[in-house]
């Protein structure tokens, strides 16, 4: 069932988070004339990539649709992985996008925007600056802050861009050593609704760019670039097929893939598992 969530105050650091207010996101982005069709919240749901490509599925028009869930039981990442956190602990949503007017070749910078979107929205807003590391995760030193994941909703050109922030979450309630959160970072500033507010705003504006462009503009990939914390590194690619490449990032090319010098050759990466690896 779909509920307009109401806030209480900023979220507390410790005991129960309040939901998440959407009064002003919704009168700012959301109806006639704004950039946003609809924005739907739901107290728990297993994937809200899922259940926006069920929508899809079904016959619904999923572009420019936000779904929010204060809590999912079987958040995805990348390769199937699992990522649950408790409920309220993070902001977690998902986005169709309509791509129908984009060649495929720039798709790949959905994830890519999506991840400076929300990595300015968080300096924005806490103070604190994260990294991006190729291709779909926000960190702070080594530690993860969140997450995207894109899809397409195929034989479509729709594709669904889902994002997870931590906020709240505490070192016990971590689902692994690597991840972080902005209460574990001190961060005083844990406004889950002030940050969603600042993040989809960032989002949409990446978007709509994006899209006029019909691809990445010189800005966005000098932004990347700068965020980058996988670019100069010596890096190990997993590849499909359990193939290495080990070797210096060196640069992201037009369409948004993992440029590696082995030292032998160039090797450019549309998908796989990236490690940092250490030099010393």
């Amino acid at each position: 069932m779909v509920t307009d969530a109401k806030s209480s105050g900023p979220t507390p650091a410790s005991g129960n988070p309040p939901p998440l207010d959407l009064d002003g996101i919704r009168r700012d982005l959301v109806g006639p004339g704004l950039p946003l069709r609809r924005l739907d919240v739901v107290e728990s749901t297993g994937s809200t990539n899922a259940d926006l490509l069920a929508r899809h599925a079904a016959g619904e028009d999923i572009g420019a649709t936000v779904l929010i869930a204060e809590h999912q039981s079987a958040g995805r990442g990348r390769h199937g992985r699992s990522w649950s956190t408790p409920a309220r602990s993070q902001i977690a949503f998902s986005i169709g996008v309509d791509a129908g007017a984009q060649l495929p070749a720039a798709w790949g910078w959905l994830p890519l925007l999506t991840g400076v979107a929300a990595a300015d929205a968080v300096a924005a807003t806490t103070g604190i600056t994260p990294g991006l590391k190729w291709p779909n995760d926000i960190e702070v030193g080594d530690r993860k802050l969140g997450g995207i994941l894109a899809e397409v909703a195929a034989p479509d050109p729709v594709i669904v861009v889902g994002l997870g922030l931590n906020v709240t979450l505490t070192h016990d309630e971590a689902p692994d050593d690597r991840a972080t959160s902005l209460l574990m970072l001190g961060s005083s500033m844990l406004d889950r609704s002030a940050l969603l507010g600042s993040v989809l705003a960032e989002l949409i504006a990446r978007i709509d760019r994006w899209k006029a462009l019909g691809g990445p503009d010189p800005s966005l990939v000098n932004d990347y670039r700068a965020r980058s914390v996988t670019l100069g590194k010596r890096v190990r690619a997993v590849l499909p097929g359990n193939r290495d490449v080990v070797g210096i990032a060196t640069d992201i090319d037009d369409v948004g893939q993992l440029m590696i010098d082995t030292g032998a050759q160039t090797v450019t990466v549309s998908a796989g598992d990236i490690t940092h690896l250490r030099t010393d």
